[in-house]
């Protein structure tokens, strides 16, 4: 058991884990499955391993990369053992509103690096960039028309001028 601790220990000072993460590193130790779930159970107890307080960490994280849409929290603590109950409860506390507003700013942000082509490839790639960060098709849709509703660099504007983009006189001024 004084393996399994260690094991444990030696994780945990790397950051935090989930219950399901530190069984697997017991077993590939070779740490016999009742002696993994003493000292597991015994950390659970003092508060060390606590998978709520995990998802609530990797929640709080993610809303601070900015990437956050509710597919993918779920899928990655689903991926780090979390418990379907658990998981299901983090997910729920992200507001519709806030994943939107989460898409929007991905979508602003790389949407300058679109400038240039035509309206349907930005189209096109804001969404592939949304769906892969696993946000919702109806959010991914608002979110991309909202930016591509301004005038697009290059556009033309009413009475014959044309949007400043790089290079143009205009953006030179």
């Amino acid at each position: 058991m004084a393996v399994a601790r260690q094991i444990v220990l030696r994780r945990l000072t790397q950051g935090p884990r989930t219950r399901a993460q530190l069984a697997e590193a017991l077993a590939k130790r070779h740490v016999p499955d009742d002696a993994a779930r003493t000292v597991l159970d015994r950390f659970a107890e003092v508060g060390l391993v606590d998978d709520r307080a995990y998802a609530e960490m990797f929640l709080r994280s993610a809303r601070s990369d900015g990437r956050m849409s509710r597919r993918r929290v779920a899928q990655r603590l689903r991926e780090s053992g979390v418990e379907p109950q658990i998981v299901a409860d983090t997910v729920e506390a992200i507001d519709p509103d806030e994943e939107f507003d989460a898409a929007l700013r991905l979508a602003r942000k790389r949407s300058t690096r679109l400038s240039g082509l035509e309206r349907t490839v930005q189209q096109r790639r804001l969404a592939g960039v949304l769906a892969r960060c696993g946000f919702p098709s109806g959010v991914v849709r608002r979110a991309v028309e909202e930016v591509l509703a301004g005038p697009t660099v290059g556009a033309a504007l009413p009475g014959g001028d044309r949007a400043a983009g790089a290079g143009s006189p205009a953006a030179s001024r």
